[in-house]
């Protein structure tokens, strides 16, 4: 059973949410909440698996919540919620340290498959997704000066299949897609994110490809 709480300043669409989620036989709501800090304290008191944030609400806003979750319940994943004129507050939420992000509008059947995916520790932003992200704000990623790809000392345990690796799902790949690339087996390149996350010390898929850009690895 995945374990959920619902942050959001908005009773009926936390109503919404709970009615989809609790319609599934492996997924429970234990708590909800709609601000940033009674966030912080319930998934302090929970320990949910898996939180699902809203960004703008009133008090602390979600990104503070995402971050201090993050520092204080490690084990709970974050997915930030948002809307199509909010995206840069769900990067944002990125950096803090949440998990991915989803879209407000998304169907019932993909917020459950990403909340089931993100507490399996899977990817939880689509190839699709990350792209168009990754478009939008790449030129508000912090600049680490004019060292060429792969120089950077954060890459520097990465083996050279590794570092392809990362640069196929910084680019927004799957799994799939890059073992087609890269004729691995699906199995293999699995293994591969796994070691590469290991050794870059980031949570997940998500932080791996955000690090990619700010080392410049891929631009």
């Amino acid at each position: 059973m995945t374990r959920l709480l619902l942050a959001d300043d908005q009773a009926l669409i936390r109503m919404g949410f709970r009615m989809v989620l609790e319609a599934e036989d492996d997924l429970e709501v234990v708590g909800e909440a709609d601000d940033g800090r009674s966030a912080v304290s319930q998934a302090v008191a929970l320990r949910p698996d898996v939180v699902l944030m809203d960004v703008r609400m009133p008090g602390m806003n979600g990104i503070e919540a995402t971050e201090r979750i993050v520092a204080e319940v490690p084990e709970a994943k974050v997915l930030i919620l948002t809307t199509f004129d909010l995206d840069e507050y769900a990067f944002a939420g990125l950096r803090a340290g949440a998990s991915g992000f989803l879209l407000k509008n998304a169907e019932p059947a993909e917020l459950v498959g990403a909340i089931r995916a993100v507490a399996a520790g899977d990817a939880v932003i689509s190839p699709r997704v990350t792209r168009r992200m990754l478009e939008m704000f790449s030129d508000h990623l912090p600049a680490t000066g004019e060292a060429p790809s792969g120089a950077d000392p954060r890459l520097a345990e990465l083996t050279p299949r590794e570092v392809e690796v990362l640069k196929a799902v910084a680019e927004g790949l799957s799994n799939a897609e890059v073992a087609d690339r890269l004729f691995l087996s699906e199995a293999t390149v699995k293994t591969h994110v796994g070691r590469i996350l290991a050794k870059l010390g980031v949570r997940d898929r998500v932080q791996a490809v955000i690090l990619a850009y700010e080392t410049k690895l891929v631009g």
